[in-house]
């Protein structure tokens, strides 16, 4: 599971924290699960963030995989739901889409944007922090833009 911490403040969004945290694919799946909902509610105890940006999840070819990752969407979502952090959920082309410019950007497009705007020395190593740090982007710059974040109400 990809993390990813952002503040902002004076117009800049400051990285504060990244990564990815991991399970032992030997443990059975609920514990696994368990230890999502552990590291997700020690980050948001230590971040203490006003807003979770999860990514919604995209229809697999492989239903079990499939399955699994929305099982721990669900249990980052019910971390953040206890601790009572505001959530949204990007799908993601909308993360491509602000990251980018494009909603068809490929992943080394993502990550180099995502080293750029944050001013990192270097890309993040894994895929997994990148995306969530392009998250973080996304969901910060709603923020700063509520208008944008809300549909377009159409005259009848």
């Amino acid at each position: 599971m990809g993390f990813g911490c952002v503040s902002v403040g004076r117009g800049k969004t400051h990285v504060l924290d990244y990564g990815v945290a991991t399970t032992n694919k030997n443990e059975p799946h609920a514990k696994r699960l368990l230890q999502i909902s552990d590291d997700t509610d020690e980050l948001i105890k230590t971040h203490k963030p006003d807003l979770v940006a999860v990514e919604k999840l995209y229809f697999s070819k492989n239903v079990k995989t499939a399955m699994q990752v929305a099982e721990a969407r669900g249990v980052i979502l019910a971390a953040a739901a206890r601790r009572g952090v505001k959530i949204v959920e990007l799908t993601p082309g909308q993360v491509k889409m602000a990251v980018t410019g494009s909603g068809s950007a490929d992943k080394k497009g993502v990550i180099m944007m995502v080293t750029k705007l944050l001013g990192l020395k270097k890309a993040p190593k894994l895929d997994d922090a990148a995306d969530a740090l392009a998250l973080a982007l996304t969901a910060s710059s709603m923020r700063s833009f509520p208008k944008l974040s809300r549909p377009r109400q159409f005259p009848k």
